[in-house]
């Protein structure tokens, strides 16, 4: 049984994890403070480092929690065509409708840097998507030559690509038609 500081301390724990979710996605890791997470969460910014010990604890932690909801977002396989392939583009748009996949658009440029303590977080969220991508697109009945495999890679590529582009210009670039462009084009490799 958890006692009223535990439950407080973890109510505080999860106000910050989605203030500095929300603040990293609209300003980005770098030009965060503990002072804007403790203003937006409402919590003295002195508990930010005593839950998560610096501001890269608390980006860890938070790209953690992001990559959970990302899991939990996708949908399991099935060996129905028509089903498998509306699976697979809601869980390729998970990236463009989670909160998690605007954070990870928005982080990846840190991602990138050289020993950069979210390599990892990285690539684990696209082994994830590859894996569920892969998972489906063995139920399917692909052509000679196309490995689930290497289908899913291609598909993660283009939904990272395509959401790049829409974050970078959402007037020019329609979303929705984009992802029934995906799934038409995955419909033809994999239909009769």
């Amino acid at each position: 049984m958890t006692t009223r500081r535990e439950q407080t301390s973890q109510e505080s724990r999860e106000l910050i994890l989605a203030a500095a979710a929300e603040l990293f996605t609209e300003k980005g890791y770098r030009q965060t403070t503990f002072a804007d997470v403790g203003e937006r969460s409402g919590i003295s910014r002195g508990s930010i480092p005593w839950h998560f010990g610096s501001k890269e604890g608390l980006l860890l932690a938070v790209l953690e929690r992001s990559l959970a909801d990302l899991r939990a977002g996708l949908g399991e396989p099935t060996a129905r065509v028509e089903t498998a392939l509306d699976l697979l583009a809601e869980g390729a748009g998970a990236l463009f409708v989670l909160p998690a996949g605007r954070l990870f658009v928005n982080l990846l440029v840190e991602a990138l840097e050289p020993g950069s303590p979210i390599q990892g977080r990285y690539v684990e969220m696209h082994e994830a998507l590859r894996e569920h991508g892969r998972r489906v697109l063995e139920l399917l009945p692909l052509p000679p030559g196309m490995s689930a495999e290497g289908l899913s890679v291609l598909l993660v590529g283009a939904v990272i690509g395509v959401h790049q582009q829409w974050l970078l210009a959402p007037d020019r670039v329609d979303y929705p038609e984009a992802l029934a462009a995906l799934r038409t084009l995955m419909a033809r490799a994999v239909l009769p």
